[in-house]
């Protein structure tokens, strides 16, 4: 009798953790081969309305599919191709950008470094003298630190970290082949039609869950849909708002910042944060009154907090209520497991895994965290 009693509470604690742990090393490890899937079926989520109305007008799913997609394909490359020359023009002068603002934060950074010597000598002479022989500056009373192995063999070592474009992409050849597997997988879940959730259906033992199953599933694809298009809109009038600013402002590469904040809004608060960053850096090298420079980060702030408490809650509506920390505490966690990819895709998981839990007895507490 007792090897049927059920798991004590400590096991049962202890067996959720074990399984959080074990599924967030499968997600982790296995990022490459989850990301496209994700990716195709929040595209599907997207693209699903438009092929189920080519269906009507006597369009088989296999053709509106490849109509989808084949538009899809053309207006990537399409505006790839448009925003080639700005893009090519502003990497270009991207490092002259970064010699000037590492100039300039260096004047910053010597002050500190020298109340930082102080306050390692001061702290010195409080301990009193060390024990054993003397090295480096301390042994030459303050002079010149030891040479660095570049300085004595002559040879500049090799960087270390990745560049930044192979931590975004990995590499052009893995980047286009993660795209084509997106599209070739998005082509097979459009082309099935609802295949998919008949399957899902199907399984369901009771008539009750099967009727929940295509209730979330509907659901889900509707807030998917809006929060993706309603976020596009906004993005899109935000970035508009962003480049007239910073040309304005005399930054130059306008069509380029109200680019890059179309693409980093999609991350909630971070991508604020890093544009905040990145506008902050470039603003120091182009610019040398300090009041001159704060104005552009400042700018930006002032733009997306009157977005974020303004626009969002009037143009999202009721339908994706969402508990900010449980949000900022996603992005985090995706970010951790898929990097960039996954900081986009928390949000619209977030408000898959609250569907499901507001309509799945025992996670109603999980629904219920997630939201307002």
């Amino acid at each position: 009798m007792g090897d049927d009693a059920p798991p004590s509470r400590a096991q049962a604690a202890a067996l959720a953790i074990v399984a959080v742990a074990a599924g967030a090393a499968i997600l982790y490890f296995g990022r490459d081969f989850f990301v496209p899937i994700v990716f195709a079926f929040l595209l599907n989520a997207v693209f699903r309305p438009l092929v189920r109305r080519l269906e009507r007008l006597r369009v088989p799913p296999p053709a509106g599919a490849a109509v989808v997609v084949l538009g899809v394909t053309a207006a990537v490359v399409g505006l790839g191709f448009a925003l080639s020359v700005p893009v090519q023009t502003w990497w270009a002068d991207a490092p002259q950008l970064l010699d000037a603002a590492e100039r300039k934060l260096s004047r910053v950074r010597e002050p500190m470094a020298r109340v930082s010597d102080a306050a390692h000598r001061i702290e010195r002479v409080a301990q009193g003298p060390a024990s054993g022989p003397t090295t480096g500056s301390s042994a030459s009373g303050g002079g010149a630190a030891a040479a660095s192995p570049a300085e004595t063999t002559g040879v500049i070592p090799a960087p270390v970290a990745p560049s930044l474009v192979s931590r975004v992409f990995g590499g052009t050849a893995r980047f286009v082949g993660g795209v084509a597997g997106v599209l070739l997988l998005l082509f097979l879940l459009l082309a099935s039609g609802d295949l998919f959730v008949q399957k899902l259906v199907r399984v369901m033992p009771l008539r009750r869950d099967k009727r929940v199953a295509i209730e979330v599933v509907d659901e889900a694809q509707g807030v998917v849909l809006r929060y993706l298009l309603v976020t596009l809109l906004i993005n899109l009038g935000q970035g508009a708002v962003v480049g007239l600013t910073m040309s304005m402002l005399g930054l130059g590469h306008p069509l380029i910042w109200g680019l890059f904040t179309v693409v980093f809004e999609f991350i909630p608060y971070l991508g604020a944060a890093i544009m905040i960053v990145v506008l902050t850096i470039v603003a120091a090298a182009t610019f040398d009154h300090v009041g001159r420079i704060l104005l552009v980060p400042a700018s930006y702030l002032l733009i997306t907090t009157l977005q974020n408490n303004i626009v969002s809650p009037y143009a999202y509506g009721n339908r994706l209520k969402l508990n900010p920390v449980a949000v900022l505490i996603g992005v985090l966690l995706w970010w951790f497991l898929w990097g960039i990819p996954g900081a986009f895709l928390a949000v619209p998981i977030i408000a898959v895994v609250k569907i499901v839990s507001d309509r799945t007895e025992g996670l109603t507490a999980i629904g219920e965290f997630l939201g307002e």
